[in-house]
């Protein structure tokens, strides 16, 4: 049977019956959520040792710790790498649910516009994530680890408490995902009639500015990670003015045609 994206759905549901369905999709999207913690708390020591691993192979070899100086810290940690990445596993499923509401509400070529920007979200969220795991973390941390030696006559050694290291870790994951995401914003807002790829060209050299700003803010003070943020954003702008320039480009035809079929019917019809 070949797919066929429906068209809105003729019945108009009253309010009441829009907040249950509303409901039950946040009731769902939850539990996948509660699941997705549970499995990855179970886990946690695992996911854990992942998520050091930029670090340890940052230190020397045989050198490298993680320490914790309250009681309950590792305990706390814990809890959120399983709802770090809980969250990260059970994103396709909220994402379902969220498309699950919307979509009856859109008419056929609003699903067709909008089903590319929802697998695309997934895919350069998870292409920002990697390359702060597999790039620019261990650059950073072999950065900050540089500092340490001797400072008047006393040995400064790194001994980074495990709270505080997961906490960098999901600024870099959360950081690099997130402005990944440019792409699909701009694009929305081009689909959309906010703005237009001439507006976005003109400005040029100020997102130049804004990329190079938003770069420093949301990764650590280092200048190797804000440099490898600051260069695929860059990229992925330039990306979205060109497929602006075929979206733009397509329109125009599908405009043509129904302008040249719009002319046909009036002619057949004698008006």
């Amino acid at each position: 049977m070949a797919f066929e994206v429906k068209d809105i759905d003729e019945s108009r549901a009253p309010l009441l019956d829009h907040l249950i369905e509303l409901r039950t999709r946040l009731v769902r999207a939850v539990i996948a959520l509660m699941i997705g913690f549970a499995v990855c708390f179970y886990y946690a020591d695992p996911i854990l040792g992942y998520l050091v691993q930029p670090l340890k192979d940052a230190f020397p070899d045989g050198e490298g710790q993680l320490i914790f100086t309250k009681l309950p810290e590792i305990f706390f940690v814990e809890l959120k790498v399983g709802l770090f990445a809980g969250f990260m596993l059970s994103f396709p499923i909220i994402a379902n649910q969220l498309w699950a509401f919307v979509a009856p509400g859109l008419y056929a070529n609003e699903k067709k516009a909008f089903l590319p920007f929802l697998i695309a979200t997934p895919v350069l969220f998870l292409g920002g994530a990697a390359l702060a795991y597999y790039v620019v973390m261990p650059t950073a941390f072999r950065w900050f680890l540089g500092f340490g030696g001797e400072a008047g006559g006393l040995q400064v050694q790194a001994l980074p408490a495990a709270g505080d290291y997961l906490s960098l870790v999901m600024q870099f994951i959360l950081a690099f995902g997130l402005t990944f995401l440019l792409p699909v914003l701009l694009m929305l807002l081009h689909r959309a009639g906010i703005v237009t790829r001439s507006q976005l060209a003109g400005a040029r050299r100020y997102v130049i500015v804004g990329v190079v700003a938003l770069a420093a803010i949301v990764t650590p003070p280092d200048p190797g990670s804000q440099v490898i943020l600051a260069l695929p954003l860059l990229v992925l702008f330039e990306g979205s003015l060109l497929l602006m320039r075929f979206q733009e480009r397509g329109s125009r035809k599908q405009a043509e045609v129904d302008a040249d079929q719009s002319a046909e019917d009036n002619a057949l019809t004698g008006k």
